[in-house]
């Protein structure tokens, strides 16, 4: 009688019926499957890290911005999301609009520089250029006050404390005599162009969309922006790096002229790098500054590299202080074999401002980082 009720007990479950051992024993399954799949992702998010240092996020934040964050720091965000975050959203707006204002009033009845459809109004004269110049330089530097960037710390080394520096005294004197044509920086966010507003009011290359959007799209014009685009209907239209060399020239020759800015390497890093220079900067063979920028952080790092627009500048306004070194390197004259070569003159720049601020040299550039960027979304999408 016992074994037939135990041949009873160990029949097979009826077509539709589950064995609830067997659910326990599944989902015992599946959590290991979901284990490894998220140590793959991790695994394979450190490798890309790797390859591709020179965008790699170190902060608390991580990687672009959605790593775990400690619970520490998800307090100091709540209370800065509720309280900061508005009150310095609101005055940054309200900044902007009065320089708007200002740049709309002094542009009145002016018509603007058109060149290579190009548009701007940099070659204005007088005291309405002085006013747009002016209340430029300061309502930029009143922003990234209001930002949290309360001390900017500023070193201008001269020809003496430089590295490589074996000239005589005799060629110094002469080129001391010779105006710069370029600024040339390297790039870690947009707030890069908020302080070199601040400092020098140059003119930029950007997107020919910039001149189109509300409120910074006059204020662009009024620097003298060089607006990239991929066509031209135009006949005799130079392209982009005609009309920088141009100004490089202008800028190298006239007093008056608008200086210009440049980011040789094209795109953004985190700071600790330098990537390959463009040529665009050194094709006139003028004399250029060389400008490095470092942003020291503890908790969220302001370079704007690997993560999206809105959530950085939402976690930038969320910390309460921002930190900006700047180190002004003399103007850089190059040999007449550095003139006969931009890629060589480029290079030789590039070097010196890496071991001036103590950058990593690094050969990958823009295609990389758009590379790095699509497996990290599809890595963190997994994960």
């Amino acid at each position: 009688m016992g074994s037939e009720l135990n041949g009873i007990n160990s029949k097979p479950a009826k077509t539709g019926e589950s064995d609830p051992n067997d659910l326990d024993a599944s989902a015992k399954d599946d959590r290991p499957l979901l284990e490894s799949a998220a140590s793959s992702a991790a695994e394979d998010i450190q490798e890309l890290e790797k390859k591709f240092a020179a965008f790699v996020r170190n902060d608390v934040y991580g990687s672009m911005g959605c790593g775990k964050l400690p619970l520490k720091e998800k307090l100091l965000l709540g209370v800065a999301l509720v309280t900061l975050l508005p009150i310095r959203l609101v005055l940054v707006l309200a900044i902007l609009v009065v320089y708007y204002l200002i740049c709309r009033i002094f542009t009145l009845f002016s018509t603007p520089n058109l060149e290579d459809e190009q548009e701007d109004f940099a070659h204005l004269t007088g005291c309405r250029r002085a006013v747009i110049v002016q209340s430029g330089r300061f309502l930029s530097r009143l922003l990234l006050f209001t930002i949290g960037f309360y001390w900017i710390n500023e070193t201008r080394k001269d020809s003496a404390n430089t590295q490589g520096n074996s000239k005589t005294e005799s060629t110094k004197q002469s080129e001391e005599q010779e105006r710069p044509g370029a600024i040339v920086s390297n790039h870690l966010s947009y707030l890069d162009i908020l302080y070199h507003m601040s400092s020098n009011f140059p003119s930029f290359v950007a997107k020919r969309s910039v001149s189109k959007l509300p409120l910074i799209g006059l204020i662009g014009k009024c620097l003298g922006c060089v607006y990239v685009q991929r066509e031209s209907k135009s006949s005799d239209f130079k392209g982009v790096a005609g009309i920088v060399t141009d100004r490089v020239h202008d800028a190298h020759r006239n007093e008056l002229a608008p200086m210009i800015m440049l980011f040789p390497e094209g795109t953004t890093t985190n700071g600790d790098f330098l990537l390959p220079f463009k040529t665009g900067a050194f094709l006139a063979g003028a004399p250029v500054v060389p400008v490095i920028l470092r942003y020291p952080y503890q908790r969220f790092s302001p370079a704007w590299d690997s993560i999206s627009g809105v959530r950085h500048v939402v976690f930038l306004l969320c910390q309460i202080v921002n930190h900006l070194e700047v180190t002004w390197l003399p103007v850089y004259h190059p040999s007449q074999q550095e003139k006969d070569n931009p890629k060589l003159y480029a290079n030789n720049v590039r070097k010196l401002m890496a071991a001036e601020g103590g950058l990593i040299l690094s050969d990958i550039g823009l295609a990389e980082k758009r590379i790095y960027l699509a497996a990290l979304n599809g890595l963190i999408g997994q994960s």
